[in-house]
């Protein structure tokens, strides 16, 4: 196995495990902190929820960003894969599909 294949694999991997940790944020921040906020006037639970799910989210592009210039993504797969970080619980369908294509 050469040195290029496995920065590849662990380019992916990284990838994926970024899409769950922003998926799980975007959660968060949409079903458990806006709540929060608007029902039970605690707002802090959006700041800090949402300050995560922005790194998070930059990181998301980052990755997604570095994955294709070293696999040569397709643009429209960049483009499907960067829409589905804005779509709640879409971000793990991006990680199902890596999964399912690592193996």
């Amino acid at each position: 196995m050469s040195a290029n294949t496995v920065i590849n694999k662990s380019t992916v991997r990284r990838f994926r495990k970024i899409a769950l940790l922003e998926g799980i944020s975007f959660i968060l921040l949409v079903f458990i902190a806006m709540p929060l906020k608007y029902w039970a006037d605690f707002p802090l639970a959006v700041k800090y929820v949402g300050w995560v799910h922005g790194v998070l989210f930059i990181a998301y592009v980052f990755s997604l960003i570095q994955c294709w210039t070293e696999y040569s993504w397709k643009f429209g797969r960049v483009i499907l894969f960067f829409f589905a970080s804005l779509l709640p619980f879409a971000p793990f369908v991006v990680e199902k599909r890596l999964k399912t294509e690592a193996n």
